[in-house]
């Protein structure tokens, strides 16, 4: 699926961009645009090999010890990722629940957050369209224990940190909340502070949530990497690689 949706991106892509910053500075604080932040500003592949390369490290397993990014390149795919490490079906099938086990441990904690690097692009992007005057309005599935550290790694790969100028940060209040169901909820929300006219987001039930919720905007997917369910792009709905726009 994830490849699926990467051929999605046709040529005009980086017009679409260029589009949307153009009605930003047109709109200025009347402009509200709202960006998910795994995969679509972030790269958290760093952060899963961190945790593998550490369950090997915990456990003398000398090839997930060695884990780096380019192993995770089916999204959260752990199995795949271990594959890539060396180690052959039985042994993925042998260490993942305890592998599962310890990647949920950290996965979702400032500690490990840090380690994300940014999409190419999204650090310039943001600050465009922070610069502009619109409001900037980070909508993630992250709950609010993982704040410190997303906050610290935006200001680390020079995003606009929340609470400068116009920029707010929308997370989960707790962990176990359920992502959809929240993205949902937070719509009602940006309309506090004006008018939705893009949204980006790399999971594709999000984008269709966005689209149907505000037919008049932009929504933009992030063809990187996603869950992994079986959710059909809406039409109107436009692909991109990144946020690098100058053609």
């Amino acid at each position: 699926m994830a490849s699926d949706l990467k051929t999605r991106v046709r040529e005009g892509w980086q017009q679409t961009l260029r589009g949307i910053l153009e009605r930003a500075r047109a709109m200025g604080p009347q402009a509200v645009l709202a960006f998910d932040l795994d995969s679509t500003l972030f790269d958290n592949k760093p952060r899963q090999a961190r945790i593998l390369r550490e369950y090997g490290l915990a456990k003398s397993h000398e090839k997930l010890g060695q884990c780096e990014p380019q192993h995770w390149d089916s999204g959260f795919d752990m199995r795949g990722a271990m594959r890539n490490c060396g180690l052959s079906h039985e042994e993925v099938e042998e260490h993942f629940p305890r592998v599962r086990a310890f990647w949920l441990e950290r996965f979702f904690t400032s500690d490990y957050c840090v380690d994300d690097e940014a999409i190419e692009g999204a650090a310039a992007f943001t600050h465009v369209v922070a610069d502009s005057g619109a409001h900037l309005v980070y909508v993630t599935g992250r709950h609010e224990a993982m704040r410190a550290g997303t906050e610290a790694c935006m200001r680390e790969r020079g995003l606009p940190v929340p609470g400068e100028g116009r920029v707010h940060l929308l997370m989960k209040p707790n962990a176990s909340d359920n992502d959809d169901a929240f993205k949902r909820e937070a719509h009602a929300r940006l309309g506090q502070w004006g008018t939705l006219i893009a949204a980006f987001d790399n999971e594709p039930t999000h984008a269709n949530d966005y689209l149907r919720r505000f037919p008049q905007a932009q929504v933009i997917h992030l063809a990187t990497d996603h869950s992994g369910r079986p959710v059909t792009l809406l039409e109107e709905i436009v692909s991109v690689p990144h946020f690098s726009h100058e053609s």
